[in-house]
């Protein structure tokens, strides 16, 4: 059973489409920005917080772009949309066009 490789020891795997092989990207997770400053409460009247985890077309950004932990990142969802509700942020990219209020990102 020598002949055989065993699977996922390899860093390399080939390629589907093209014949060359390609690396698997293993990163290392960013910690938590609200774990690492002792947040208990995501506030959502702070907006230039509130702006990280909203990206330029006015969505929220997802766990693995914000590198928020599974909790926080539960409770930044209903912030930011009470946020929105205020009119603290923007529900879509025409008011931030119209508005600029992301300009300063």
């Amino acid at each position: 059973m020598e002949y055989r490789e065993e699977r996922g020891a390899s860093a390399e795997v080939d390629a589907p489409d093209s014949g060359r092989p390609r690396r698997r990207h293993f990163g290392r997770r960013r910690a938590c920005p609200m774990c690492v400053d002792g947040m208990k409460v995501v506030d959502y009247k702070d907006a230039n917080f509130l702006r990280r985890f909203v990206n330029d077309r006015g969505r929220i950004e997802p766990r693995r772009k914000s590198g928020a932990c599974a909790k926080h990142q539960r409770a930044l969802a209903p912030a930011i949309k009470r946020a929105r509700h205020l009119a603290l942020l923007p529900y879509s990219p025409e008011h931030i066009r119209k508005t600029g209020v992301l300009a300063g990102r």
